[in-house]
């Protein structure tokens, strides 16, 4: 008798957004501060096209991932915690760490913080994906805005 395997497909929401894969072997991210198995992680179509080619390119320059966090949740509900991410059109990103650990780094956190690495991460979005905005509040990376609290991420918002 043959055995029959299941393939398993990312969960969608009402909008028909994915969640972005949460740990696919060899990727160039990983993911972090999101409820229960990607929750806050549904991408609109863009964004998910965005993240992924940045991830390809961003493997083809560093071997350090890069940290994926808030995106939208499931329909595009409110969240407390922000008055965006509603849309999947955003992303909260990491900074990165000069010692590459998957943990948070703050820009003002000059020993661990990889200004260079984050400015070509950063430069790679707005490369490759249709950038509207970028907030960040480490100084000299250009067209980032400061915005409060965006001192240990970057919030990249896309045109839709």
């Amino acid at each position: 008798m043959m055995e029959t395997r299941t393939l398993q497909l990312q969960p969608k929401d009402s909008r028909r957004y994915f969640i972005l894969p949460q740990a696919p072997e060899d990727a160039g991210y990983y993911v972090y501060r999101t409820p229960g198995n990607g929750a806050f992680q549904y991408a609109h179509p863009l964004m998910m096209t965005a993240i992924l080619r940045v991830e390809r390119e961003w493997q083809a320059v560093d071997n350090r991932k890069f940290g994926v966090g808030n995106i939208s949740l499931a329909g595009g509900i409110a969240n407390k915690d922000h008055a965006t991410h509603r849309s999947g059109l955003e992303v909260d990103a990491r900074p990165l760490r000069k010692d590459g650990l998957e943990i948070p780094v703050y820009w003002s956190q000059k020993k661990e913080y990889d200004k260079d690495a984050t400015a070509k991460l950063i430069d790679m979005f707005r490369t490759f994906a249709s950038v509207e905005l970028i907030y960040f509040n480490g100084p000299d990376i250009p067209f980032v805005t400061p915005l409060a609290d965006h001192d240990n991420h970057f919030h990249v918002q896309l045109r839709g």
